[in-house]
Order: structure tokens, then C-alpha cells, then sequence
């Protein structure tokens, strides 16, 4: 296989602005040199990557998937020839984050915010995905490190837990497990109707695990895979909801009541990497922000702990 950086640059430019127009002009090359390249690097591959008519290029399953892939390949292989050109100063250039929706909407911003503080010549990429599909994008070197709910297998990853975060009742004001009360037990919920996140968060598996061991039987009225939803859905009478202190917003909920569930049952939220594969010096530099970051948002644990497992 005879594969051209040039080939990949192209190909790069298509996928990202989908006219070969445009990617001439970023590559530097004329429209029918673009078609050429593109022409040549499928056939070099065996695979179409572009399905193009005179008014639209669309990406091939295939494209997709090489597409995703491509931008850290050429990313790494810039960083590499700067390096060997001792041109690099390790301050500057792009760090790939995934993480679960919970955690980029609500630690990862103050994250980013600190990265654009402490090294503004990092560029903070975060790939906001479901909990399965931010273990593969680590797994598949899509990214650089990933930010999970503690995974149930890891024997291929390099785990560091860097929050602990317990889980809250959320129901509607007046409600008698919550008015009056401080906290409430996790064996209350026996018999009432929960909504509840779906089983692509990682959060659910801990949920009903807690459920189990404290012996409540729910009946689960809705699964729903966003927090906002969730919420709405308590609003509305449905049901009530056992959800991380991470899913709240900054600012509360003002038409709900939230209570720490007792015994306190916390998730761990985990820094990943793939295991035997150490992180570039910037990508270290973002790993120890994301850390430092976490630590100042942690509160003190209630107690008794039980932690969940």
C-alpha cells in the first residue's frame, strides 16, 4: 500500500468542509488535483470513502470511520516532526477529551475554562458521547483520555478516580419522603414509581445495584437518556428520580426538592487511558488539570458511606 501524507490532507479537507473546492484551496491544489487524490487514495485503500455528485459529497460509512481516526494520526504526526525538528515547546496544540454527558455539562466546562486560564496554547477538544461510546473512543486512540463513571471492565485501561459523587433523591415539593426531612433512606423508595436514566449512563448499573441492596423495589415509569429530561419528567408528576449531584445544575432546581440518599452511595468519576500507553506532555498537562479541577468541586462525603461497586 503506497498511502500519501498528501492523499491524507486531502482527504482530511473534503471530509471536514464535504467540497473539493474548498479542500483545494486549504491544500493548495486545484479541484481536478483534489479529485485525483481522492480517486487515488480509495484505490490504494480498496474502499470508497466518498459518495460525490455534482452538488454534494457525502462520507461512506467507511469515510466515517477513517475520518475519525484521521485527525489524531495527522495531529500526532505533526506533533512528532515538530518535535524532531525540535521546533515543539510542548506548550501548544490539541488534547482530545471524551466524556459522559453528565460530566460535560457539568465539571468538564470548569475544565476547559482552567485549561484556557493555565495553558491558553492548548487546545481543549471535548468529545461529548455516552458512557460505552467514550470507553471506545479511548480504546481506539480516537482520543486522548477519556472521563467515565467507574467502568464495570477495565483490565485494558489505566484508571484514576479523581471524584467522588453521590446520589440525591429529586421529587416534587411536599412529597413525604422529602418534606421535613434532611435525607432520606435508600429502602423509602420501596413501591414508589421512579424515572430514572437509561442503561447507556454509566450511572444506572450503580443505581439499580443500590436499589437491590437496600431492598427497594421500584417501578421504573420512564428511562431517559439526559438529566433535563429527567427532571421535567419529575416535574410532571410521573415519578421521582434517584440521580448523581453532578446531573444538578449550578443553580438548583427550583420547582423540585433534592435530598442525599443515606447510606451515602457515591459513583466514582475516573480519568482513563489505554493501559501500557503513556499520555503525551501536553495530554499529561490537561490529565492533571482535569484532577486538580475535580478536587476543588468535591464536597465532604455524608455519613455513613457505602461505596458503590
Amino acid at each position: 500500500m503506497n498511502v500519501t501524507l498528501r492523499q491524507l490532507r486531502v482527504f482530511r479537507s473534503v471530509a471536514e468542509g464535504r467540497n473539493f473546492s474548498r479542500a483545494g484551496d486549504q491544500v493548495g491544489l486545484s479541484q481536478p488535483a483534489v479529485s485525483r487524490s481522492i480517486s487515488e487514495l480509495e484505490a490504494q485503500l480498496g474502499l470508497k470513502l466518498l459518495d460525490r455528485t455534482t452538488r454534494e459529497v457525502v462520507l461512506t460509512e467507511a469515510g466515517h470511520s477513517f475520518a475519525a481516526r484521521l485527525d489524531r494520526v495527522l495531529d500526532e504526526l505533526d506533533q512528532t516532526l515538530q518535535d524532531v525538528a525540535g521546533l515543539a515547546s510542548a506548550r501548544g496544540g490539541k488534547v482530545r477529551v471524551a466524556s459522559s454527558p453528565t460530566l460535560s455539562a457539568n465539571l468538564m466546562p470548569d475544565c476547559i475554562a482552567a485549561c484556557a486560564v493555565q495553558a491558553p496554547g492548548i487546545q481543549f477538544l471535548l468529545l461529548d458521547r455516552i458512557q460505552q461510546d467514550v470507553l471506545d473512543s479511548v480504546r481506539s486512540g480516537e482520543v486522548d483520555f477519556g472521563v467515565v463513571i467507574e467502568p464495570s471492565e477495565a483490565d485494558d485501561l489505566h484508571c484514576e478516580s479523581i471524584l467522588a459523587d453521590p446520589f440525591m433523591v429529586v421529587t416534587l415539593p411536599g412529597h413525604r419522603l422529602t418534606e421535613k426531612k434532611a435525607s432520606v433512606n435508600w429502602s423509602a423508595l420501596d413501591g414508589q414509581p421512579l424515572v430514572l436514566l437509561d442503561h447507556a449512563s454509566g450511572s444506572r448499573r450503580l443505581i439499580d445495584l443500590a436499589l437491590e441492596r437496600h431492598g427497594a423495589r421500584c417501578d421504573v415509569k420512564q428511562q431517559l437518556g439526559h438529566a433535563t429530561t429527567v427532571f421535567r419528567m419529575v416535574e410532571a408528576g410521573i415519578g421521582i428520580s434517584v440521580m448523581p449531584g453532578l446531573s444538578l445544575p449550578p443553580e438548583g432546581l427550583a420547582r423540585l426538592v433534592v435530598r442525599p440518599l443515606v447510606p451515602n452511595v457515591q459513583r466514582a468519576i475516573m480519568l482513563i487511558r489505554r493501559r501500557n500507553r503513556e499520555l503525551s506532555p501536553l495530554a499529561q498537562r490537561v490529565w492533571r488539570m482535569v484532577r486538580e479541577t475535580a478536587a476543588l468541586s468535591e464536597a465532604p462525603p455524608a455519613s455513613p458511606t457505602t461505596k458503590a461497586r
